[in-house]
């Protein structure tokens, strides 16, 4: 931050010297335009059709699909997975407005209603719950980073992760095949000090209510190795880790978690900034674990959505991220081949999550 300050103000004086109007910004609105000429392709519409599994899209049981399916087209997408599907009748209303209209565009999610956790019977209905859904149309179960951040018990304690009590949703999940992805935490700069050496300050200093700390509500690593504990606890369930896990800027850690825990499943969800300053080493991972990578969004921009097929199809060079409070530096293309794209764009996706239609694929 002072370096930064000293910067901008050694940009005031020289251009007082030079007797033009001094120029007064924040350090948030500068963005200067690169001079790099290097060759560019802005791809709006993925190689092959892909399934972007962590998609958000509330109010879907009496949403006008069409509109969405057809912003879907421009850029391929063949399946979107709604991970906002709630539970009972919400499951039910999505799955039959998505039959009636586009039966094989959309995969609905189930979620865990949290409330009462520690009551009498309360796991039980949980899991009855769980295998209603299920039957209802739901091919998978969505855990939000609430669980871990502010859900309690009926004694007013904060649950943890991998709190014992709902071992029986985990167990039932890998016996009903499904997958269940899970959000824990944030990046870990949420939890550093918010200072000069914090490379998400711009983020923090902008939306102040993602700050977190150790008492709010815990230590990150300790949230972080709580969601690993379930993940191991449960072998025959498998996991997807949503935002790469964030270790998207650590991917020595995430190979060892990934051979320690091998049903555990990744996607990069709002992280492509992480794996595009790194192309050369990001690579060597999507080489590496092409089996158990997903590809991921999170929200709903369709014209975000160029950032992620030029980090992935392209060897493009020094190119923006498309939000400056997520990532300020610039980005670089991995160019992956059509095997591994395949995989990551369809292929593993259709191994895990079921009742997705395999016509909608080339191979």
């Amino acid at each position: 931050m002072k370096t930064t300050i000293f910067i901008l103000t050694a940009v005031l004086l020289e251009y007082t010297a030079c007797n033009q109007s001094p120029v007064k910004m924040d350090f948030e609105k500068y963005n200067p335009s690169s001079t790099l000429v290097v060759p560019e392709h802005k791809i709006t519409k993925s190689k092959f059709p892909f399934i972007d599994v962590h998609n958000h899209q509330f109010g879907m049981p009496a949403m006008d699909l069409s509109t969405l399916t057809k912003e879907m087209d421009k850029m391929n997408m063949a399946v979107m997975v709604n991970l906002s599907g709630e539970s009972g009748n919400s499951i039910v209303q999505s799955v039959k407005n998505i039959k009636d209209h586009f039966p094989k565009r959309f995969i609905v999610f189930a979620n865990i209603e949290f409330n009462g956790i520690g009551e009498e019977g309360w796991t039980e209905k949980a899991v009855k719950q769980l295998e209603a859904d299920v039957r209802n149309g739901a091919n998978g179960l969505k855990i939000y980073k609430n669980l871990g951040f502010s859900i309690k018990d009926k004694d007013g304690k904060l649950v943890a992760v991998d709190d014992p009590r709902l071992d029986p949703i985990w167990e039932k999940a890998g016996e009903l095949k499904i997958p269940v992805i899970i959000h824990t935490a944030d990046p870990k700069p949420f939890w550093d000090p918010m200072d000069e050496k914090n490379e998400r300050w711009m983020e923090l200093a902008t939306h102040p209510g993602r700050k977190r700390s150790d008492t709010d509500p815990a230590p990150w690593q300790q949230l972080i190795d709580e969601q690993h504990s379930m993940f191991k606890k449960h072998p025959n369930t498998v996991f997807i880790a949503a935002h790469f896990g964030w270790y998207a800027n650590d991917l020595g850690k995430l190979s060892q978690l990934m051979e320690e825990i091998p049903n555990m499943y990744v996607e990069f969800g709002a992280v492509i900034a992480e794996l595009g300053r790194q192309p050369r080493a990001a690579k060597k991972f999507f080489e590496k674990y092409q089996e158990r990578i997903l590809f991921g969004k999170d929200s709903w921009v369709p014209e975000e959505y160029t950032t992620y097929f030029r980090v992935l199809e392209t060897e493009d060079e020094y190119f923006p991220y498309h939000k400056k409070y997520h990532a300020f530096w610039a980005m670089y293309g991995m160019g992956l081949p059509d095997f591994i794209l395949k995989k990551i764009y369809y292929k593993n996706t259709l191994r895990i999550i079921p009742n997705i239609d395999k016509t909608l694929f080339p191979d």
